[in-house]
């Protein structure tokens, strides 16, 4: 940049110098004309001579970095820190504005503002930060975007050591990968699965004594017939309601084609002059969702069910749609692609797909009229407890990642996904 801005300036004086020149030659009387030439020749020679001068002077003598770019220095800086052992390095190789990555925080400003047990991992997502990509301890990839990469843009080296982690919380359903170039790619995954190293999901499941049990691939749920009968207090809470099912929904077109199940279900209903109240972009309600606690205490004052039907079909995939009918006192009736029983104990839900609409709407025409085999289905809650994952510091998906991060044990542990497109991809999608 120097050198450049010290040649201008010379070609400047250089021409401002032949205009002078010029205008003198006409203001002269001719008898005097051969000698200001002269002077003035002898002048701009000068000029020119004193800038050639100071322009190699200025560039010969140039710190040695001084041609270098901004980042080619930043990364010389970079390169020549050591890797801090203490700590745990995070790179983010596709974009940090998307979800997952945008939640995550720069830095360990995440951690430390979610007061994570561990603090010590740092996200960047500058490729750069540590001079060589094989000295990060993670690369993650965020499923939506990596799942589109060409293979030239994926990492062309990596090391032994270092993890490459898949991570997704949306459904695979929408999401798959349909080819087998990443078997054999990931040494982890971050998911909704129940199966992942790192948990990204909705739903916590706690005992009475509020130890964290589930939800798991294997629960040992208290037998039904073992459950105290519903309390009276129970009882009184579920009499204040008067209607049939809510339904929050906003995406009209989903995979799982949940609604054209919810019209079948209506016409079944008919029969039993019941109906379903739809709230959102999907229906003719609304429910404010800046007062998100209102929409809530409509559902456990006033429906009996609460259809928590999810937008694909993958397995373990279940959001927090579950949430609103089980912290409610409304029997969630369920529509996905999970195994439930990960989720809740038997007799405390209705599954649509299992049952169809007709002998789903007969059911839910059977409990609304039955009081007392209505309350049966809440027996569960002296025993257990449903919440958002992100209520707790304890189970906060970034916290636990950090904490996956400090486990010795599973940092040495050798790892790979080697049939990736199986594990991940729904069975006959593509």
């Amino acid at each position: 940049m120097k050198r450049n801005s010290t040649f201008k300036l010379f070609i400047l004086v250089l021409f401002v110098s032949i205009l002078l020149l010029l205008y003198t030659a006409v203001n002269t009387t001719k008898n005097g004309y051969e000698n200001v030439i002269i002077n003035r020749l002898k002048e701009i020679s000068g000029v020119v001579s004193e800038y050639h001068d100071v322009y190699n002077e200025n560039w010969t003598n140039q710190p040695e970095d001084a041609s270098k770019t901004s980042s080619e220095l930043a990364r010389t800086e970079e390169e020549s820190d050591s890797k801090d052992p203490t700590m745990k390095y995070i790179l983010q190789w596709t974009s940090p504005q998307n979800v997952p990555f945008v939640y995550m925080g720069v830095g360990q400003q995440g951690f430390i503002d979610r007061n994570c047990q561990f603090t010590n991992c740092i996200v960047t997502s500058d490729k750069t930060y540590l001079g060589d990509i094989k000295k990060f301890d993670v690369i993650a990839f965020a499923g939506p975007e990596v799942v589109h990469m060409p293979d030239r843009n994926l990492p062309q080296e990596r090391s032994l050591e270092q993890k490459f982690v898949f991570t997704n919380i949306e459904s695979s359903h929408y999401y798959p990968v349909c080819s087998n170039r990443f078997d054999g790619f990931f040494n982890w995954t971050w998911t909704f699965r129940l199966d992942s190293e790192a948990r990204w999901g909705y739903i916590i499941i706690r005992d009475a004594k509020n130890n964290i049990i589930g939800p798991n691939k294997i629960m040992h749920w208290i037998k039904f017939e073992d459950m105290d009968p519903v309390s009276e207090e129970v009882k009184a809470e579920l009499k204040t309601k008067t209607k049939t099912a809510a339904w929050f929904v906003s995406n009209c077109y989903s995979k799982s084609r949940r609604e054209r199940f919810v019209k079948d279900l209506v016409i079944e209903l008919e029969k039993y002059n019941l109906t379903i109240d739809v709230y959102g972009n999907c229906g003719t309600l609304s429910c404010p969702r800046d007062n998100e606690q209102l929409c809530e205490d409509m559902i456990k004052e006033t429906y009996y069910f609460y259809l928590s039907f999810e937008n694909s079909f993958s397995e373990d995939y279940v959001t927090e749609k579950l949430l609103h009918g089980l912290q409610n006192n409304a029997i969630p009736i369920v529509y996905g692609g999970a195994n439930y029983t990960r989720f809740m104990p038997e007799g405390i839900y209705l599954n649509a797909r299992e049952l169809g609409a007709e002998k789903l709407a007969a059911k839910m025409s059977e409990l609304i009229n039955n009081p007392d085999e209505y309350a049966e289905y809440f027996r569960w809650k002296k025993y257990y407890s449903y919440y958002r994952r992100a209520q707790s510091v304890e189970t906060d998906d970034y916290c636990g990642f950090c904490s996956l991060l400090n486990n010795e044990e599973m940092l040495q542990k050798t790892s790979v996904v080697e049939n990736f497109r199986e594990w991940w991809d729904p069975p006959d999608l593509c």
